[in-house]
Formats: C-alpha cells, sequence, structure tokens
C-alpha cells in the first residue's frame, strides 16, 4: 500500500540562512519571490532557521509533557475565561471549531473529495490549550485582555525561560519570513513586520491526551483556519497534523528535522486582499498516531500530545484592510473592509466560543444578545480549502447543539460526535 504524500514531499524548504545579518533590500529577490508564490499557491511554508535548534524544542515538549500530566484542579488554577483565555490554560471541550458553527464552511467542506474529505466534528475539540504571550505588548491599547499578563504556573521555575526562548526563537523566523514575503509580494518590504510590533503574539501549544482520546479517527482540533497572522509550527512528537493546500489537497504534515512549517492566517489573508489565503488544517488520530503512542508507552513516556505552535500577530490597535496593490483589486475593500485588528480578532474568538458575548443593558432587559456586525464575507474561488473570513458567527446553532463549555474540567471528553464529510 503506497504512504500518502506529505508536507516533505510536497513543499519545498526554504533555507534562511543566506538572509541572516543582510538588510531586506540584499536579501536574493528570487527568494523572496519563491517564498510569497508557495504561500499563493499552497497556504503553507517549510523553512528552515539555523537560529532555532531543535533541542530547544525538546525542552519545551519536555515541560509541557509534565505541566499536562498534572492533575486537572492544579491545571484549572491557570485558567483565565474573563480575558477570554488567551492567557494561561484552555480545558478541552471549551473552544468549538469553526467547521462546527459556520455553514459556509460546511458548505465547503462538502466539495472536498475522496481522501482530501475532512472529519466534522459536531462537539467542542478534545484538545487543550496553554497561551503564553511572547515579546513586548503595547502600554496603552484599547484591547487590554488581548495583552493581559502572562500566568505562571506553579511549581515550575524553569517555566518563563523555557517558553520566553522557544516563543522568541518561532517569532524570529516568521519575524525574517515576514520580511521577505513582504518584498517577495511586491511591497516595500517593512509593511508586515512593522504591523507586528507589539502584536498580541502567543506560543499556544495544544495538549491532547492520547491515554483518553487514542481512538482512530478522534478529532483532536477540528477543521479550521487560524486567526491570526502566520502561524508557525515546530516538531511534535506525534503525528496527526493534516493541511489543505489551495488546491483542495489534503496532506499530512511531517516536518523535517530543523525545519518549521508555516501556515497562513486570517489576517495575512486580510492584507492580501485573498491572493494568500488562510490555510486549513485538522488534528486526527491516525494509524500513525496509535502507533507512536505504543511506541512512547513502551518506553515509558508521555502520551499527551503536544503541538509546538505559535500565532504570530498584528498589533491590536493597527488597522487591517489590503496592502499596496492588493488594495487596487476589484472588490478587494468590500471583501476586506477596514477593521482594527483587535475587533477581528474578538469577532473570530467569539464565533468559536472562546469570547463571551455582551449585551447592552436594553437589549439584555429584552434578552437579546448583542455582537458587534460582522464584515462582509469575503469570496471563495470554487474548489479553495479556505473559507469566508467572519461569516457564520456564533448567531449560527451549532450543529448538534454543541456551544462549548469546559467539559467539567476533564482530560477526557465524552459524547462528542464525529462525521466524516462526504
Amino acid at each position: 500500500m503506497a504512504l500518502e504524500p506529505d508536507s516533505a514531499d510536497v513543499l519545498p524548504v526554504f533555507d534562511l540562512t543566506s538572509v541572516l545579518g543582510l538588510s531586506l533590500n540584499e536579501a536574493n529577490p528570487e527568494l523572496c519571490a519563491s517564498i510569497a508564490n508557495c504561500l499563493h499557491e499552497t497556504g503553507c511554508l517549510l523553512v528552515r532557521d539555523p537560529r532555532v535548534p531543535a533541542d530547544h524544542n525538546d525542552r519545551f515538549l519536555d515541560i509541557l509533557e509534565r505541566y499536562f500530566g498534572l492533575p486537572v484542579d492544579r491545571k484549572m488554577a491557570d485558567c483565565r475565561p474573563g480575558l477570554d483565555y488567551q492567557v494561561g490554560v484552555t480545558p478541552c471541550g471549551t473552544e468549538v471549531p469553526r467547521c462546527v458553527v459556520d455553514s459556509q464552511m460546511q458548505d465547503q467542506l462538502r466539495k472536498l473529495k475522496g481522501s482530501n474529505r475532512a472529519t466534522l466534528p459536531t462537539g467542542a475539540d478534545l484538545k487543550w490549550r496553554y497561551m503564553w504571550r511572547v515579546g513586548e505588548r503595547p502600554s496603552v491599547t484599547q484591547f487590554p485582555e488581548l495583552n493581559a499578563e502572562p500566568v505562571v504556573p506553579q511549581g515550575f521555575p524553569e517555566w518563563s525561560s523555557v517558553m520566553d526562548g522557544w516563543g522568541a526563537a518561532l517569532l524570529g523566523a516568521a519575524t525574517t519570513v515576514s520580511g521577505l514575503l513582504a518584498r517577495g509580494l511586491g511591497l516595500g518590504g517593512n509593511e508586515l513586520q512593522e504591523l507586528m510590533v507589539q502584536g498580541p503574539h502567543l506560543l499556544a501549544p495544544t495538549a491532547s491526551d492520547l491515554d483518553c482520546n487514542g481512538r482512530l479517527g478522534a478529532v483532536l482540533a477540528g477543521y479550521h483556519y487560524d486567526l491570526n497572522l502566520i502561524t508557525v509550527h515546530g516538531r511534535s512528537r506525534f503525528p496527526g497534523l493534516y493541511v489543505w493546500l489551495r488546491d483542495g489537497r489534503r496532506v499530512a504534515v511531517r516536518i523535517p528535522p530543523g525545519c518549521l512549517l508555516m501556515q497562513a492566517g486570517k489576517q495575512l489573508e486580510w492584507l492580501t486582499g485573498g491572493y494568500i489565503m488562510a490555510g486549513m488544517h485538522e488534528v486526527v488520530v491516525t494509524e500513525a498516531t496509535l502507533a507512536a503512542v505504543e511506541a512512547a508507552r513502551g518506553a515509558g513516556h508521555s502520551t499527551w500530545r503536544i503541538s509546538s505552535t505559535v500565532f504570530t500577530h498584528c498589533a491590536s490597535d493597527a488597522v487591517l484592510r489590503p496592502l499596496g496593490r492588493f488594495a487596487e483589486q476589484p472588490g478587494s475593500a468590500e471583501a476586506y473592509p477596514a477593521i482594527k485588528a483587535g475587533d477581528q480578532v474578538q469577532r473570530e474568538l467569539e464565533a468559536i466560543c472562546l469570547r463571551k458575548v455582551t449585551a447592552s443593558p436594553a437589549a439584555a432587559g429584552a434578552g437579546q444578545v448583542v455582537r458587534p456586525p460582522s464584515p462582509v464575507a469575503n469570496k471563495t474561488e470554487p474548489g479553495a480549502a479556505s473559507t469566508s473570513g467572519l461569516s457564520g458567527t456564533a448567531n449560527n446553532t451549532p450543529i448538534g447543539g454543541v456551544t462549548g463549555g469546559l467539559n467539567n474540567g476533564s482530560s477526557c471528553a465524552t459524547g462528542v460526535a464525529i462525521s466524516a464529510v462526504r
């Protein structure tokens, strides 16, 4: 039986070694153009950055495995729902993937055929998450909950140094790529990097308990795009991450040693007027996942699947709008209207049940929930794996009536149905 193609088979690797220490104007224009073309055509990049050592990733995974192996009540002390879970721990059964609440995304899913199909969950994700802020934050902002102080769990004296070090390494790689990308897109070169200054960047590992949820086909993170600028993935110890290329192909993620996977988020789609679309992905339990679980058990190692993920963001008070030549494209301003990045993030968080909607006093007395108006739905090209920006918000009733919740803080979500979208 032939093995399915994976990311290392279909994506080129871009080595940043040659550009380190150079100004953007000195960078090879062919490299810049190739990075831009790859993100346009696939939504993904494989990058090699010698500043990101693999042993730092190992230390990061080790400490997160120890943390998530703690009893539930210990972890819940680090939960901050009042800050929209943007710092601290997010329990499993809290975040609802967009494909559950977004009817347009469900329609898009049904266009995926054969081996490119996704698995549609009808409830909240089985994953936990920990949000750790990376880099400087603004002293004054309209969005304080998106720029909150980090939460340091008790009993981990090395926590801050490990998290800061690994988060800064991944953020540095993404910052370099954003500069090369801007030049490759025909912008001046600094536009994306300037928007990232004091952004609410997050080292945001997910954690899935494969002792409880190690069932073939279990959806750990349902089909979704990321709401931020560029997502950076280091290597996990358990396979299961799949990405969709822009042509609709579903590809298993395999990150070569010494490399990182980067994927376009919704903010990058916004800034390019849809020239680069936010990449879709999911995490599911596969036969390869189960084989890795058995190997880990046999070696006496943790069976928590930890992702090594950084979400890079535009600064919360910065305005998202198509940049440069992308603003001149017909329909661009209507599909991607100007909006503060913080407002865009908050609306996305509401849709996936991480942010509570608010009500005005008059509306609350009438039993009505008030939500800010969503931007005009973005256009999606036929057969593309990405979908509209903020259509199908939390006003929609989720399939199966799921609205999210703490699932009693359990590591093992139960009663979550999954179905293949055909």
